[in-house]
This record gives C-alpha cells, structure tokens and sequence, in this order.
C-alpha cells in the first residue's frame, strides 16, 4: 500500500513539473493509471485532493490556474521546486558514505548506493576512485565500515508505519513471558542500541509509551489504515528509555558473579571487577529497572548474588523461559 502511494505521488509530482500549462483534474485522471482505477468520481477526488496536500507537505509548490472559461487546473513551477546545488566537503561526504552503508543488509541498500552515485555524477560529491564492490561508492576516509545489522524480518514494516504514522498491530514475547501477546501500537520511531534494534511507540492497550525489542517481536507486523490516537513527541529518542528500563541511570548496585571470558557488555558497566580462583569475576554494576531482562540474557554465564529482590527477580524470568 504505501509503494503505490508512493508511485501515484511520483507520477502526479512528474505530471506537474512536465507540462507546460496547468493541467485539469480531468487531464491527470486520465494521464495517471491509479486515478484511472479510481472507483468514481468522488473516489478519485478524495484521492486527488490527498495526494496534492502531501505534495504540498513535502515540499513541493503547486499553482492553481483558472482559465478564461473557469476551469481550475494545476502545475509545479520548476524554478521554484528546484533545490540549490548541493557539494559536500570530504568529511561531509565520508559520513554520507558510512550512513549509506549501514543499510547494507536492508533494502534501503539499492536506494542508498543510487543516492550516492546521483550525487557523484551531479558533481556533489568528491570521488576518490573506483567503485566498492559495485554497490555504495567510496569515499575519502573511509576506512571505518559501520555494521548494523538490520535482518529482522520487522523491521521493514515497522520502518513504513512510522514514516506513514500507521498504527501496528504484532505478537510480542517478552524475556519473561511463556506465551506472545498480541499488542496495538502507534509506532514514533526505530533505533538501533546496542547491537539490537528498539520501536518507541503508543501502546494502545496499555495507554502509554512503550518500547519494544524488534527480536521479541513474533510472526507478522500488520498495519491499520487509522490515525493516530495519542500525540508525537517532537522529539523520540528510544536511547534514553532503553536505557532507562536497562539500569543504565541507576542510583542502586547490584553484585553478579560473571564467567570469566564473557559478559563483555556488562563488563564495561562495571564499577568495580574482581577476579576470582575460580574461573568466575565478581562484578558491581548500577541496578534499576529492567536490569533482571538484561541479565537473563547472559544465561548460565551470571550468577546474581545480591541484592535478593534482583535475584528473585532473575530467576522469576528465567523459569517462565524454561516453561516455555
């Protein structure tokens, strides 16, 4: 659904940038093949009158024409849709670059590599050589390779929702949970963290703001063709809240017995590690809420010594797991 809105929006946009004179609704019904599927008339007006104000949203400046005879038409002045050249510097261009890699593993891949390689042939970008591999082209100081993983099967509708403001409905397991839930959510944003990708939204059900691990996330994500019922912050960061649930601003400690040779990224939360004799460390870490789901994930490697509420609290998740 939202490819051929999207394709509807291209080709009335090209309509209105290509002709010379203003065109009637009458002339792009019969110039665009999804008008021509329109049901009726009144279909294709509602139709019509949408796509001109997302036009409009994004940017683009449509005139209305009235002709000697009263007829409205319609057209994009190009001098007025055009955007100013664009060159970058070789640090702009090299974090152009890396950005365009990390969707490597996406399909946001094909579009990332053609951005690239119109800015080159339009000149705005510095070109240091050949091609890499074919896909994205290299860039001056490139010789970081960012890596985020993005194969949940997830994460590209949930990607669309949130550029379409679609509420979404998914089956979701939590770490303590034996059996998924089905929730509704009104999707703000994704964000990888951690190696992990996390969806900031609306929970419906719950009536408040939730985050939700895309890996927990458990057969298909379907979209509803409804608005939203609760208002967009300006601004989400899902950063924040993970790391809110995940302890990282925690006033309390907690004392684990970690593997030695494992763990690392609670290694580096670490206030205080100690060896011990027996192939264990004794670790110190900030605890808050949500500390017990991170812990469960390290398995047989951590072994929570206090305090006692947190080691209820992990062994709680870990026999729901087992029940599972």
């Amino acid at each position: 659904m939202a490819i051929a809105k999207a394709e509807r929006l291209m080709n009335l946009a090209l309509c209105l940038l290509g002709t010379r004179r203003p065109l009637t609704k009458r002339e792009l019904r019969t110039s665009i093949e999804a008008y021509l599927e329109a049901g009726s008339d009144e279909a294709f007006n509602r139709m019509f009158e949408r796509d001109k104000d997302d036009l409009r949203e994004l940017g683009l400046v449509i005139d209305t024409v009235e002709s000697l005879d009263g007829e409205i038409g319609y057209r994009a002045q190009r001098d007025s849709n055009r955007l100013p050249p664009i060159a970058l510097d070789a640090e702009e261009a090299t974090a152009l670059g890396l950005a365009a890699r990390v969707w490597q593993q996406a399909r946001l891949a094909g579009a990332a590599s053609g951005a690239l390689q119109k800015l080159h042939a339009a000149g705005g970008m510095p070109h240091n050589g050949e091609e890499d591999g074919g896909a994205v082209p290299s860039v001056p100081h490139s010789t970081l390779e960012p890596h985020i993983p993005a194969r949940e099967a997830a994460f590209e509708p949930l990607m669309l929702a949130c550029r379409d403001r679609r509420p979404v409905v998914f089956d979701y397991r939590k770490s303590n949970a034996a059996r998924p839930e089905r929730r509704q959510v009104e999707p703000w944003t994704l964000e990888c963290w951690r190696g992990h990708w996390y969806l900031a939204g609306f929970d419906r059900d719950r009536q408040a703001e939730r985050v939700f691990r895309l890996s927990r996330i458990t057969g298909a994500v379907r979209s509803r063709a409804s608005a939203f019922t609760a208002p967009v912050p300006d601004q989400v960061t899902v950063r924040e809240t993970v790391e809110r649930w995940a302890g990282e601003s925690a006033s309390r400690t907690a004392r684990i017995r970690l593997r030695a040779g494992a763990g690392y990224p609670l290694r580096s939360r670490a206030n205080d590690v100690r060896e011990l004799p027996d192939g264990w460390d004794e670790l110190e870490i900030p605890y808050g809420h949500g500390l017990d789901a991170w812990l469960v994930e390290f398995g047989p490697d951590v072994i929570v010594l206090e305090p006692a509420e947190l080691r209820a609290e992990v062994v709680d998740r870990l026999r729901a797991v087992a029940k599972g």
